[in-house]
């Protein structure tokens, strides 16, 4: 203590502090210990000053980046979505299109199919009428013979037995008149042979003009049925990619639809004819098309019944993802807005449960088909009631902070058979076709 004395009574002398007063003068003795203790108390004064100045200027700093940067993160998922809300119109436009070029064209394929069927009709009936004319042509000509054969015997009669015939009292004059007849009924005999032979060349011209109209016809069939396969081939390949980068297999889920939808009858038979059964490879043509029609429609019957659509169509953001947060793992998204924001339907279903479940808070339970079931948590309001059935669209609720929540938000989860999925998934899916 007498070393520390020292060393601070040599850095810090003995100061005395005089107060005068009218009466009388006193003073004040500042030891060096008392001069070392509040210059480190100033210090620590100080110190703790400048750091606390600097921490509040580095918080205010940050509040103000983390907000420039959420508000640009805000803009730019918002632009992002206005992008994708104007390409899924397109796409929908583009798909109404096809679907108008794709009935143009199927019937002009019914008028062809028609002019075609007419056009084997007429060649069969011209076919007959050749083989008609040709009979005709043939009995003519073995007449015409015959004639001929006549004509000659009785030249010959008449030349070598002309004087028997005057001397046996026989007309010549009948004689005459008989070969006239007979040379008369030849000349009609070939005319008819001409026009018949006229006739058959004709008909042969009309079925050559015919078989080229055919073939034209053909070739222009062939190339709509072309032009329709490569259309139905390019529509469906979006959809298969859309249920296998959701984890669902587009056939296994399209016979599900189909056992779904499977109801025919009808006094009169059946609605469709078999038409991929025939020998025709046309109709085999035709029979692909309408199996891929077919599949479109099962496709649209099943994207209605997945939920492939946003809950929310009013502003919000991505406050957490699906998968592991806290060392806990968070099975769905959470996207957070205004108290009151209506919550949509994302898929055709039936209401399985609505009310207060511990953590979710208020919650809705959907149930899809495909083994698909859809959760919406935290909501302030719940408008549907368990066993209705709701449409993509309709609204089951709003948005609120019930359950284990720190504000306003829709936690939104989608489960597969039990397990969950990531809802980003589906969105994401649709948003690639739609």
């Amino acid at each position: 203590m007498s070393r520390l004395h020292a060393a601070l009574e040599h850095r810090l002398p003995e100061q005395r502090l005089f107060l005068r007063s009218d009466t009388e003068t006193r003073f004040i003795r500042l030891r060096p210990m008392t001069q070392a203790i509040v210059l480190a108390g100033t210090s620590l004064v100080l110190a703790w000053s400048i750091v606390a100045t600097a921490v509040l200027l580095m918080d205010s700093i940050g509040s103000g980046g983390a907000r420039e940067q959420s508000q640009r993160e805000l803009a730019t998922y918002e632009s992002r979505l206005d992008a994708l809300s104007r390409e899924r119109d397109q796409r929908a436009e583009e798909a109404t299109a096809a679907q108008d070029r794709f009935a143009i064209a199927l019937g002009q394929v019914s008028d062809m199919q028609s002019k075609l069927l007419a056009s084997e009709e007429r060649r069969k009936e011209l076919e007959t009428g050749i083989g008609v004319i040709q009979t005709t042509l043939r009995r003519t000509m073995t007449e015409r013979d015959d004639a001929r054969t006549e004509v000659a015997d009785l030249t010959a009669q008449m030349t070598g037995t002309g004087t028997n015939l005057a001397k046996g009292g026989t007309s010549v004059e009948d004689m005459t008149e008989t070969l006239d007849f007979v040379t008369a009924a030849l000349g009609r005999t070939a005319g008819e042979r001409d026009a018949m032979a006229k006739a058959a060349d004709q008909a042969t011209a009309d079925a050559e003009e015919t078989a080229y109209e055919m073939k034209l016809l053909e070739e222009k069939h062939d190339e709509i049925f072309t032009q329709l396969e490569e259309a139905v081939t390019v529509s469906m390949a979006p959809l298969d990619n859309m249920f296998n980068s959701v984890g669902l297999d587009p056939d296994d889920l399209l016979d599900q639809v189909r056992r779904g939808y499977s109801g025919v009858g009808g006094p009169l038979g059946p609605l469709l004819p078999p038409i991929a059964g025939g020998e025709d490879p046309d109709s085999a043509r035709a029979g692909k098309i309408l199996e891929g029609l077919d599949r479109m429609n099962l496709y649209r019957i099943a994207v209605e019944k997945t939920p492939l659509a946003m809950p929310l169509k009013t502003s919000f953001r991505y406050t957490s993802n699906f998968g592991r947060r806290w060392n806990r793992a968070h099975e769905g998204i959470d996207m957070a807005g205004a108290t009151g924001s209506p919550v949509y339907a994302t898929a055709e279903g039936t209401v399985v449960y609505a009310g207060w479940q511990n953590g979710y808070g208020k919650l809705i339970r959907i149930k899809h088909d495909f083994g698909i079931e859809t959760r919406f948590a935290h909501l302030s309001d719940i408008k549907v009631s368990v066993g209705q059935k709701v449409s993509r669209g309709d609204r089951i609720g709003d948005m609120g902070n019930t359950g284990r929540s720190t504000g306003p938000h829709l936690h939104y989860e989608v489960r597969t058979n039990g397990a969950a999925t990531n809802p980003m998934t589906f969105m994401k899916a649709a948003n690639n076709v739609f």
